[in-house]
């Protein structure tokens, strides 16, 4: 290489290409430190998305009728639209695994229903909360009632590194002879699920868990609080860096000043009143009992528009699926019609089920159109409710009490606070159509939609069961023509009567296990189902059989064994 010649001015080559190799050397540390010095937040925004943990559970995230959907599903989606990214979920049930994911970058937050513990602060940095639960002490009804942590001996298992371990740490010092499992495998749903077939004695759960699982298994039952109340939040790793925190404090703040957490909490634990075991025992018996001969006229009169189960819910709710149902006020049938309703819908005779069902449909049909389109699902429903319970004008009074006071008459969640105030007369007197009993609309549209939560639970759209039962069973038929596969139980009174499977149709084999059928193909040794459990993150496809062994019900993949 030819190098000029030095003049008095010019500095020796090697000076030259020293400064150049430390000016390089600089910018590299400048960019280095520039990229340093991104973000959490920044860089979750240049890749797109958010990495999220959850975990497959009725509190969580679940496989709905239009597909995935639960309260920490839906919070995560507004969070995502809030910083005007895309969500990755990712689905794990281990707690022990989503924290150390989440200490080990691979989980931006994890979002699963955590509760707030001194043990947790000192590992993980929590948003601020969005609710407030207990946890309790569950066993099955029927059984001896334990009044303290003394008087339990064994059988009682939590979940590993869960804040119920933690909770139990702390009664040790209490009572020394506690003793208890951890499972690190089974999540809270599974040991609800335990504790009904007896394999355990009794777990702990949170009360938000507790409530939903008690919709479809009332034989759970409360011994005592093991907590006072506590903060779920979700979870974050804990670093030097504060901007995603900084970001989850201003969503919430935004989320409680538009009223957005009070309407999801609303829309997912809304329907669940004060625990009646036995109310909620008799609608299962209804259930087995009356359902099966009365679903295909509510199917037939739901059409295209309604939900069948819907419409179930509504005839429990008005007569407990009675056809030959009387009130003192001259209400008859299974949907409680009058006789001037019963007349505009075209209905000849009240005491018939099918043109009770058919007419109460109709006339349902009638009040949504009375509703303001600007009203969406699901509030429009249960405005019609009310609406059809307490009539159109009341319901319209109370919708101007609540304008009146600064509110907004277009969400259930305002309008159930102002229907009662039909009752007084410091109220009623303002309004067009004065008095109404304004707490019944109220409780009748939190019934039904509790009734209806049940059987969503139970029921596919179609009508079919959602749950496989592992009861015995006399009869597994495999249709070749239509590739349906239908199960029916041995016993009459056996909860689920008939199970069909067809393609893209949901199947909960306990609280929480969840199957999508990918396939169902019949052949002269049976059936194969093509199948993807949910649990799973890449939700993988294999072939899996269902025999019969010993009259039971069995889940096999071919190449493993039973499950």
């Amino acid at each position: 290489m030819l190098y000029p010649s030095l003049s008095s001015n010019q500095k020796p080559v090697s000076r030259i290409l020293v400064a150049g190799v430390l000016s390089f050397a600089l910018l590299l540390l400048s960019a280095c430190e520039q990229k340093a010095q991104i973000s959490q937040l920044q860089d979750i925004k240049d890749r797109g998305y958010i990495k999220v943990y959850t975990r497959i559970a009725p509190t969580s995230m679940y496989v709905g009728d239009g597909g995935f959907t639960g309260f920490e599903y839906e919070l995560v989606k507004q969070f995502a639209d809030f910083l005007d990214i895309d969500v990755q979920i990712v689905t794990e049930n281990n707690l022990g695994q989503m924290i150390q994911d989440l200490e080990q970058g691979k989980a931006d937050l994890i979002a699963a229903g955590l509760t707030i513990t001194p043990e947790r602060q000192k590992r993980l940095r929590f948003a601020p909360y969005y609710q407030e639960i207990t946890s309790k002490l569950v066993y099955k009804q029927g059984e001896k009632r334990p009044r303290d942590f003394e008087q339990i001996e064994d059988g009682l298992v939590v979940m590993a590194n869960s804040s119920h371990s933690s909770l139990l740490q702390k009664n040790k010092k209490t009572y020394n002879e506690l003793n208890w499992e951890v499972s690190s495998t089974l999540s809270s749903q599974d040991l609800l699920a335990q504790v009904i077939n007896g394999d355990i004695k009794y777990t702990i759960a949170d009360s938000n868990d507790l409530d939903l699982a008690r919709q479809i298994e009332p034989e759970l039952a409360v011994a005592f609080n093991v907590s006072d109340t506590q903060y779920l939040a979700w979870a974050l790793a804990k670093t030097d860096d504060d901007s995603l925190y900084a970001a989850s404090i201003d969503f919430f703040a935004h989320i409680r000043g538009n009223g957005t957490l009070d309407y999801l909490i609303e829309r997912y634990y809304g329907h669940l009143k004060k625990f009646d075991y036995v109310d909620s025992r008799e609608f299962h018996r209804a259930i087995q009992s009356r359902l099966p001969e009365l679903k295909g006229y509510f199917l037939e009169a739901a059409g295209n528009d309604l939900d069948w189960r819907f419409l179930a819910a509504m005839g429990y709710q008005e007569s407990h699926w009675k056809a030959d149902a009387l009130s003192p006020t001259g209400v008859r049938g299974l949907m409680m019609l009058t006789i001037n309703t019963a007349k505009q819908m075209g209905i000849e005779n009240r005491l018939d089920a099918k043109q009770s069902i058919f007419g109460g449909a109709d006339y349902f049909r009638l009040m949504l159109r009375k509703i303001p389109e600007r009203i969406t699902a699901p509030d429009r429903n249960w405005f019609a409710l009310a609406g059809y319970n307490v009539g159109f004008g009341h319901l319209e009074d109370a919708r101007r009490l609540a304008e009146g006071q600064g509110a907004n008459p277009d969400k259930w969640q305002v309008l159930q606070d102002f229907l009662p105030l039909l009752r007084q007369k410091k109220w009623y007197s303002k309004t067009r159509f004065g008095y109404a009993r304004g707490n019944e609309p109220v409780r009748y549209v939190r019934n039904i939609r509790q009734y209806y939560a049940v059987l969503v639970q139970l029921f596919n759209t179609d009508g079919t069961s959602k749950f496989i039962k592992y009861d015995e069973v006399t009869e597994i038929s495999c249709e070749k023509h239509t590739n349906k596969l239908t199960i029916t139980p041995v016993s009459e009174d056996t909860f689920y009567h008939q199970l069909a499977l067809n393609k893209s149709q949901t199947i909960d084999a306990s609280l929480n296990q969840q199957w999508l059928v990918e396939n169902v193909q019949c052949n002269e040794q049976g059936f194969n189902l093509e199948i993807s459990h949910r649990a799973n993150d890449d939700l993988t496809f294999e072939n899996y059989q269902i025999v019969l062994v010993d009259g039971n019900l069995v889940i096999t993949n071919q190449a493993t064994d039973s499950l």
